[in-house]
């Protein structure tokens, strides 16, 4: 009986290698996505080598592609992290899943501490919660002191992506609505300096029209007119120029600019203006001229000249001077004897609509 027994031992042991060595691979095959499958393919023979080869040709494609994967998702969030617009993803609970460094500085949160955290515990605003609670993503909504120093003005907007997630897009509006309410009070200004003109100019037509004057009275009262009527021809002509600037936005055609003839013109039209009350003096140590648009450089010159005239009291001086700085860049300079700009005033000289 010990023979039959000892072979069907020997039996078993023989068919359980290529069972236990089969069940081996399998179990390497099981780890190829954490292993090198070539390695494993090159210690195995015969249809298991096979077997591994394919196998590592496809973990090798899918790596490849996960890597282009990752390359593309990369980008992406570049792309959101180099926008200037904060951008927030949401689940639909409000959970922040996801932001760039804008929204960071609009919102004064921070995604490695706030991540999963519901947005409306750490925005506090009351129009913002009303906002998200209310879930009326229709129209954007502007809210004003926000940001680390609340000095910021954010446009928002919601917008439902996805299964039950949400974008949120916030936008600085600051500068546009301090050119907004600029514009607004220049408005309003070129209004009342158009309306104070006509006013004279219709009361003294109507004097005209209703009283007999002497020839010297009435040459008074037409004089009068004409310098009101030129008043509010400036003022529209102002006006144009400004719509003019707004809708072209085309580059402006770029010329020649003999500054030193131009300097002998201005000089002519200062004297005009300051009729005798300034002493004006022009000063040219350079013959270099310039490369523009004509027109906007005469505009440019002109209106510096005519308002050191126009806020220089009588007796005072004007200098007017083109030459070249230290750095050889052009120079051309208007300095008067007149009150000046308050120091608050200078860094908003540039300022669209700001007087």
């Amino acid at each position: 009986m010990a023979a039959p027994i000892a072979g069907v031992l020997v039996a078993i042991l023989v068919l359980a290698i290529p069972l236990a060595k089969g069940y081996f691979y399998l179990e390497r095959m099981q780890q190829l996505t954490l292993l090198d499958a070539g390695k494993v393919a090159s210690k195995a023979s015969g249809a298991w080598g096979d077997a591994f080869s394919k196998v590592d040709r496809i973990v090798m494609d899918a790596r490849a592609q996960i890597h282009v994967l990752e390359a593309r998702h990369n980008r992406f969030i570049q792309g959101f992290q180099a926008s200037p617009n904060g951008v927030v993803m949401l689940d639909d609970d409000l959970h922040i899943e996801w932001c760039n460094a804008s929204a960071e500085n609009f919102f004064g949160i921070s995604f490695r501490k706030d991540n999963l955290q519901n947005i409306s515990f750490l925005v506090r605003n009351p129009d913002f919660v009303n906002y998200l609670t209310l879930r009326r993503f229709e129209h954007p909504i502007v809210i004003q002191r926000m940001g680390f120093a609340h000095e910021l003005t954010i446009a928002i907007q919601v917008f439902p992506f996805g299964e039950d997630q949400l974008l949120l897009l916030a936008q600085d509006v600051t500068d546009l609505q301090k050119t907004e309410a600029m514009r607004r009070d220049f408005v309003a200004n070129v209004s009342h300096e158009i309306r104070t003109p006509l006013t004279v100019l219709i009361g003294f037509l109507e004097t005209m029209q209703s009283i007999d004057l002497a020839p010297d009275q009435r040459n008074r009262y037409i004089g009068l007119m004409m310098t009101q009527s030129y008043r509010m021809k400036s003022l529209v002509e102002d006006l144009l120029t400004l719509a003019n600037l707004e809708a072209n936005t085309s580059f402006a055609p770029m010329q020649e600019f003999d500054v030193v003839a131009e300097m002998a013109a201005l000089k002519i039209d200062a004297e005009a203006l300051s009729a005798g009350r300034h002493r004006i003096v022009f000063e040219v140590t350079t013959q270099t001229g310039l490369y523009g648009d004509r027109r906007e450089l005469h505009s440019a010159f002109s209106n510096l000249i005519s308002n050191a005239i126009r806020y220089t009291p009588e007796g005072g001086q004007i200098t007017v001077s083109w030459g070249l700085s230290p750095s050889r860049h052009g120079l051309f300079s208007v300095t008067d004897t007149g009150p000046g700009i308050e120091a608050v005033h200078l860094p908003r000289l540039t300022e669209r609509f700001y007087r």
